[in-house]
This record gives C-alpha cells, sequence and structure tokens, in this order.
C-alpha cells in the first residue's frame, strides 16, 4: 500500500485524478476498491444495466439514487445528501477501510456522477480517493480488461467523520453569499444560469449574486480533465469561501474537483442547489 499511496500522491495537484494506464496497473492491488457511478438522469436505471452488461474488472456499483442521495422531500433538493450510516455501511460492505484503503470512481458522464462520491468521501473523512481521467470510454479506448461479473462482498470498515464545516444550507448561502470574502459559483450550463432554458426544475434563473463556472469546463469532450485547472479559478482564488452549487447538488462537486486540483482548498457545496433555492420561490 505504501508503494502505492507514493506514487498517486507524489504529486499534490493530480492526486484526485488518476489514468487508466494507473488503474491497470494497480488493478489487483489488495487495497484498491474500484466504484462505479455510471447513472442517467433521464433514465434511473440505466446505469446499473450498463454495469450488469460490463465493468472494469473487480468494480462495484453504487447508485446516484439509491446510495449517494437520501429521498425527496418538499424542500432539500432533488438529490439531498444521503443517510452517511447507511452509506458507510455500503462502503464497508464493499470493503472498504476508512483512512486506507484507495478509492478510483470512474462514470461515463464527464466525472458528473463519480465526482459526487469523490465529495462525499472527503465530505466522510476519507481522504484516500480520486477519479478516473476519460472514464469507462478512455479504460475501453485502451483495451483494458472489462466483466460482467459481479465481485463478492468483502470485508472492510468504514467509519464516517463527517467535515460538517464544507457543505452549506440554504440560510447560510443567505447569509454569507454577498459577503466580500465569499464568491459564489453557479456550475449549470450558461443557458440555464442566465434563465434562457430551465429543463428540470419549476423556476428558471440563478441565485442572486452568483458568477458562472460550468462543470463542463473541467474536462473535454472526451471526458479527460483539461490541464492547468488553476486558470479557471484565477478571479476567486484569493476568496476566504467558495460556495459552489448547480441544479441538485451533484455536478458541482466536478467544480469543487477542480478547485483542488487548482488547489484552492476553500470550496463549499450547497448541498440542496438550485433545486432546494428554487422550491422557497415556486
Amino acid at each position: 500500500m505504501k508503494n502505492m499511496r507514493s506514487t498517486i500522491f507524489s504529486n499534490s495537484s493530480n492526486r484526485h485524478v488518476v489514468s487508466a494506464e494507473w488503474l491497470h496497473t494497480h488493478l489487483h492491488d489488495q487495497q484498491l476498491i474500484i466504484v462505479d457511478c455510471r447513472f442517467s438522469l433521464n433514465d434511473p436505471e440505466l446505469g446499473l444495466k450498463q454495469y450488469q452488461g460490463s465493468h472494469i474488472e473487480g468494480a462495484h456499483y453504487l447508485d446516484l439514487n439509491l446510495d449517494l442521495s437520501s429521498p425527496v422531500q418538499s424542500h432539500g433538493g432533488r438529490h439531498p445528501l444521503p443517510d452517511f450510516d447507511r452509506l458507510a455501511s455500503k462502503l464497508s460492505q464493499i470493503g472498504i477501510v476508512s483512512g486506507e484503503t484507495m478509492v478510483v470512481i470512474y462514470d461515463d458522464s464527464r466525472l458528473g456522477f463519480a465526482a459526487r462520491l469523490w465529495w462525499l468521501l472527503q465530505y466522510m473523512g476519507h481522504e484516500h480517493r480520486a477519479v478516473l481521467d476519460g472514464g469507462f470510454a478512455g479504460w475501453q479506448a485502451q483495451k483494458y480488461p472489462v466483466s460482467n461479473e459481479i465481485p463478492e462482498a468483502k470485508a472492510g470498515k468504514f467509519i464516517p467523520k463527517l467535515q460538517t464545516e464544507i457543505v452549506v444550507d440554504r440560510e447560510m448561502v443567505k447569509a454569507r453569499k454577498d459577503l466580500p470574502e465569499v464568491v459564489l459559483v453557479d456550475s449549470r450550463e450558461g443557458d440555464r444560469y442566465r434563465g434562457e432554458r430551465e429543463p428540470i426544475d419549476p423556476i428558471a434563473g440563478h441565485i442572486e449574486g452568483a458568477v458562472n463556472y460550468p462543470w463542463l469546463e473541467v474536462t473535454n469532450d472526451q471526458g479527460f480533465v483539461i490541464a492547468n485547472q488553476s486558470d479557471r479559478w484565477q478571479q476567486v482564488q484569493n476568496a476566504q469561501e467558495v460556495i459552489v452549487y448547480c441544479g441538485s447538488g451533484v455536478t458541482a462537486c466536478v467544480n469543487l474537483l477542480s478547485l483542488q486540483l487548482a488547489g484552492i482548498e476553500t470550496g463549499k457545496l450547497y448541498a440542496g442547489s438550485w433545486s432546494d433555492w428554487c422550491s422557497y420561490l415556486a
């Protein structure tokens, strides 16, 4: 494990992203767990079907709705944060030991769902985690091994240590968004930010005072992380707090990943995001 950690964490700016080549080299390491987070908002069962058909050898599957979120309520957004004791139990069942296991996460949506688990692990106090650059398509392009076999459960022990300071709710956003040392970031596509299009939520627009950094700008069309993420964040690098939101607190995590790749550790998630905010306006 020591050698694997030293390899992945040798460059602090890249420690949250691993290549297909790196993962292939460490594929059978006993201290590595791979998680498939493929999902479709339009077809919630598609990700599991894709996983059952073909996945990276040894990967386990976690579902955005069933595992990485809790049931929707009147407020709180379309993907409320999960029950963390329940998620910790699930992480234990797939062999993750908190503070020890290296977790590599992938999807086929330009990190849109993989980053959710990446952030949740941070929130639960687990340092050793990374997303797979290029996702499942990038893995397949290298002709690395895939399988349709479901791996057996392993004996892990995940004890969450919640980092409550990195998440904010609506009241905190209201209180802090206009402070000069705080930057509020909307992660949705520009037309949704501007209120020109709203395909999901009942009200279009954005939280007053937010600036727009679309999450899709973190990767290229093939899902590979664009180099020099610090270039994106030059205007916010001196902020004491960067509050990030999207539609429901999922793709905002891609921007939180980008911030950390840029060396900015002040990012916080407004978990309810626009779907929570506008639920009080509807």
